[in-house]
């Protein structure tokens, strides 16, 4: 068997999925080429939540100092009634988190987390040959002459090949489009709304001023609508995502500018705290619509293979897309490091095997989620807060099976004994 490190892995996107599956790949020994389509590597500037199952991936990289240093502790998780601002629910999170699950639920700027994962990549004393990164390398053609080395040729005319070529490129995959994968997109109907509000706005105001007081994560549940917000960058911004039905134009275009004033108006009816909140935003605000992929178990072509959102994109409402795409790397980069070049073609087999069933199951539950959260007022909606007082889990997902364990078979000790600094 060939050893790892004459292997070459290609990987189509460098975004958070991305990142962590060339990371992954790196410490596995494989030389690993990064193209990104933007014309600097980054991520928009927005919050991302690791629960314990994501968190176990990134420590078990190594990446547990860089984390402690960029992170929020939300303390609780908090849910809302949308329209007196009335306790359903509330879960302790915290260390009871770390002592149930073995690992944190944290939340991030994504340019903070994003960073740590580039600077792992690229550092030249890693484990591993240092990850080469390409920016504006959109890959716009596939050459498969060789079926066992894929070539990605991208819009300047670059070819770049590998035995291996992941299409860890989005919702929008190219790499997908190009190897000939089903179209499985679907469109939710709805948008979400993202900003970023100062914490010194929201610190200065009565109504707004409790959310400083204990970090929260909080959900805002309303007929046809939610809100989720929490605090990042220790209190420097409040996360906020608003979820309504989507508007022609945002449908069309897939994303777009907002105001402030869009997000007051379609929450004016609520509990005065979330116009009074909503109001603080700035310039950054933007409506993204939101689209899912149908579940599909087809993740591989040949030496091409799909991860996160290129094969399962999901909606956001149980706060997984990221996540999952984390544990399809550590799963990927583990199979492909056991197999070495006599048997990759079975280990992307066995790759899809483990991850298409459970990243499913998520995709069907954040789906199920979308009406489970909108529910207009009545008989429905209070059998729904009655379950959420149960804090089992939401549709037919339980956090115990979502959080607990590890994807991989061989998980790194640090990985399920982390501890709090006390």
């Amino acid at each position: 068997m060939a050893p790892s490190q004459s292997l070459e892995i290609t990987v189509a996107g460098g975004g958070l999925g991305g990142l962590t599956a060339a990371l992954a790949l790196r410490q596995q020994g494989f030389r690993v080429t990064v193209l990104e389509a933007a014309p600097q590597l980054g991520e928009v500037g927005a919050g991302i939540q690791t629960a314990p199952n994501a968190s176990r991936v990134l420590i078990g990289l190594g990446l547990r100092p860089e984390m402690e240093r960029i992170h929020t502790a939300p303390q609780d998780q908090v849910r809302r009634r949308w329209a007196d601002g009335s306790v359903i629910a509330q879960l302790a999170l915290g260390q009871r988190v770390v002592d149930a699950y073995g690992a944190p639920y944290w939340h991030y700027h994504r340019a903070d987390l994003h960073r740590v994962l580039l600077d792992a990549c690229v550092a030249p004393e890693g484990a591993g040959p240092a990850v080469a990164v390409h920016t504006d390398a959109k890959v716009v053609e596939l050459d498969r002459t060789d079926p066992d080395r894929p070539v990605a040729i991208t819009a300047r005319g670059e070819r770049f090949a590998g035995d291996v070529l992941v299409g860890a490129d989005g919702i929008r995959s190219s790499v997908r489009d190009l190897a000939g994968f089903d179209d499985t997109l679907v469109f939710s109907g709805e948008m979400a709304y993202r900003a970023l509000i100062p914490g010194d706005l929201i610190a200065g105001d009565p109504a707004t001023r409790f959310l400083l007081d204990r970090y929260h994560s909080t959900i805002w549940y309303g007929p046809d609508k939610h809100l989720v917000h929490y605090m990042i960058r220790n209190g420097e911004y409040l996360n906020v995502v608003g979820i309504v039905p989507c508007t022609e134009q945002v449908e069309r275009d897939w994303s777009g500018p907002a105001t402030a004033q869009d997000m007051v108006d379609d929450f004016a009816d609520w509990d005065d705290r979330v116009p009074a909140m909503l109001s603080k935003a700035k310039d950054d605000v933007s409506a993204w619509a939101l689209y899912r992929r149908r579940r599909d178990p087809l993740w591989v072509d040949g030496r091409v293979a799909l991860l996160g959102d290129a094969c399962h994109a999901m909606l956001p409402y149980q706060a997984q897309g990221a996540s999952q795409a984390m544990e399809d790397a550590a799963v990927l980069a583990e199979e492909l490091g056991a197999a070495g070049r006599s048997d990759m073609d079975g280990a992307l087999s066995r790759y899809v095997h483990r991850r298409a069933k459970h990243a499913g199951m998520v995709q069907d539950a954040s789906l199920q989620n979308m009406s489970f959260y909108h529910l207009p007022d009545g008989p429905e909606q209070r059998a729904r807060d009655e379950k959420l007082r149960t804090f089992d889990g939401e549709s037919d997902v339980s956090y115990d099976w979502l959080w607990r364990g590890s994807p991989l078979h061989d998980p790194d000790n640090e990985a399920i004994t982390y501890q709090f600094a006390r």
